[in-house]
């Protein structure tokens, strides 16, 4: 789903991923950690899509939001983890999205 009801400014954390060979309880994680983010203060949404490389863009209205939710308690144990078992690399960028447009036929 592409989220489209978002009012700029917002910040976008754009989250690539390469996972490693053993993803053994890697999706239950992903989608428990997309359902808490949910519940964040200031979170907006949420669009991903994986092949070779994963992305996962989520939507917040502050970085104070998106500090709170690197500072989450469970998301700090998810992201552990990740480094310690799923994520071959991965790469983390925080962006203010100060305009946007769209297409839809």
């Amino acid at each position: 789903m592409i989220i489209d009801n978002l009012k700029t400014p917002y910040y976008a954390v754009v989250f690539s991923t390469i996972l490693t060979d053993n993803v053994e309880g890697y999706e239950a994680i992903a989608n428990k950690m997309e359902l808490l983010a949910k519940k964040q203060p200031g979170y907006l949404g949420v669009e991903s899509a994986r092949n070779s490389i994963g992305v996962t863009v989520s939507y917040w209205s502050s970085l104070e939001a998106i500090t709170a939710w690197k500072n989450n308690v469970e998301h700090i144990e998810a992201r552990e983890l990740g480094r310690s078992k799923w994520y071959k690399k991965y790469r983390l960028r925080i962006c203010k999205v100060e305009r946007e447009y769209g297409f839809e036929n």
